[in-house]
């Protein structure tokens, strides 16, 4: 049995944060960069002023986006690690305070209902997993919600296969157009329960752009739905163009026989993510 203090876990959080809200994954500007070198016109130029922002927020340690996102910390807890200290959503939400008073990132987190903001960003929104091993894995995911916003869950009937993942997938992407400030990288869920494909959506976009799923009849579905999105002309900006998405993410779970729900989360151009073992 390890022993590991949450304060720990809070430092960590701390730190992914910092890094997080400066600069895109590394897979996510070589698809912006392979974007632009097959663009013109508007479009290029979106990309091109899109790649420059971030070469400046990374230069200049500012903010990639002014909206720097809800905080989604997703931890993978070894069944062999004893916690000690404050509780552990207590030690993430200190980590995220910090960090976003820190690094001078916008506060967005409000009540539903009155608006009033926490002043802090937190609570953070916490998902951990009890995995096997005396590890502790740590991603912090903050999550804009111009793209969040556009984002679609649908209970699918059975019948409706795979054709209809395909079709909810692209139609998310269509009736989005231009507000999720694309091009999109598209994080799906498919079965598991009305809230977890929700998850698994959101943990579609933890992986690398351009990755694919090792089911290769999930990675075809990745790759078809990825192909018909890029036929929409919406482009990056909403300037019109070839690439409208620079990436589709399906992860995939058992499901009830009546059922096939997916869900389809939306993130911007702007891909940022950052992980940690302790």
């Amino acid at each position: 049995m390890r022993t590991l203090s949450t304060r720990e876990i809070s430092d960590c959080v701390y730190r992914l944060a910092r890094k997080a809200g400066l600069t895109l994954t590394k897979s996510c500007r070589n698809a912006l960069l392979s974007a632009e070198n097959a663009e013109t016109g508007a479009a290029q130029f979106a990309l091109n002023a899109v790649l420059e922002n971030e070469k400046v927020a990374r230069r200049e340690q500012m903010p990639v986006c002014q909206d720097t996102g809800m905080s989604v910390v997703l931890i993978e807890l070894g069944q062999d690690v004893h916690l000690t200290g404050a509780p552990l959503k207590d030690a993430v939400d200190d980590g995220v305070r910090r960090a976003y008073r820190d690094g001078n990132f916008r506060k967005s987190i409000c009540d539903p209902l009155t608006r009033a903001n926490t002043g802090d960003n937190t609570p953070a929104h916490l998902h951990v997993e009890i995995v096997a091993g005396d590890k502790v894995n740590v991603c912090f995911l903050p999550k804009g919600f111009g793209s969040e916003n556009m984002s679609r869950l649908y209970m699918l009937t059975p019948a409706e296969g795979r054709e209809g993942i395909v079709n909810a997938i692209v139609e998310t992407v269509k009736l989005a157009g231009s507000r999720p400030c694309p091009p999109v990288y598209v994080g799906v869920g498919i079965g598991g329960s009305f809230d977890g494909c929700a998850l698994l959506a959101k943990k579609a976009l933890l992986r690398d752009v351009g990755s694919e799923n090792p089911r290769a009849d999930v990675a075809s579905i990745e790759k078809e739905a990825l192909a018909k999105i890029n036929t929409l002309g919406i482009g990056a900006q909403g300037f019109g163009g070839k690439v409208t998405a620079i990436g589709v993410s399906c992860e995939v779970a058992p499901t009830h026989i009546a059922g096939l729900p997916v869900a389809v989360n939306i993130q911007c151009h702007c891909v940022r993510c950052e992980k940690e073992t302790l």
